[in-house]
């Protein structure tokens, strides 16, 4: 037996497309026509974080990856997947990574609880509190070591992004790519860009560059 909740979303379909095809009878076919989206958004699943209306976006224009807690995990094949197609096929140009405040998987981090076999995703975040334990000790108010919590963590995916072969190759053969970070205020629909930028290999540690051939 279907719930009301479940019909409505049929019903709420083909809303969405009577009112795309009066505005422009086109649309469906020109993007049956393909995808060339200038930008692949690495968000959080949070359902309140929806990344085409954030900034904008129209259908086409956004590549998305999303995982709890935007998290950019060198060995998740899904992430590098994604990553792979939008940077060597989709030839995007830019890359963000989004944060949000609030963010339960930050949450989870920040305490002991278990949470059975998400705990082995949390563990990434956890070592993201010990890379930054010292700024992050000295911060008084709960709410707001959440909040740089927050911050730290986005800012540690972009690094994560730059470290890895797909992004160095891309820069090594000249491509025009360009990492970001951002934290989205669900309270407020602002979203706080945290001023870490890539665009090229000389910007990262000696440490992490790759001889890519």
């Amino acid at each position: 037996m279907k719930s009301d909740f479940y019909k409505s979303l049929i019903e709420n379909n083909k809303e969405w497309v009577r009112s795309k095809l009066d505005s422009d009878p086109e649309f469906f076919k020109k993007l049956e026509k393909g995808q060339q989206p200038p930008l692949l958004w690495i968000g959080c699943s949070d359902s309140r974080v929806p990344a085409n209306e954030i900034i904008g976006g129209k259908p086409g224009e956004v590549f998305v990856h999303r995982n709890i807690a935007n998290m950019v995990v060198h060995s998740d094949m899904n992430m590098l997947s994604v990553l792979d197609y939008a940077v060597n096929v989709l030839r995007i140009k830019h890359i963000i990574v989004c944060g949000h405040y609030g963010c339960g998987g930050v949450k989870a981090a920040l305490g002991g609880k278990s949470y059975g076999l998400a705990d082995n995703w949390i563990r990434h975040i956890r070592d993201v509190y010990r890379q930054h334990q010292v700024a992050l000790g000295v911060i008084k108010k709960d709410a707001d070591l959440f909040d740089r919590f927050v911050e730290f963590n986005t800012m540690e995916q972009v690094y994560n992004l730059a470290k890895t072969s797909i992004v160095q190759n891309a820069w090594e053969r000249s491509q025009d790519l360009s990492l970001h970070g951002w934290v989205y205020g669900v309270g407020t629909g602002i979203v706080k860009d945290l001023n870490v930028n890539f665009s090229c290999n000389s910007q990262l540690e000696q440490f992490y560059r790759l001889e890519v051939v």
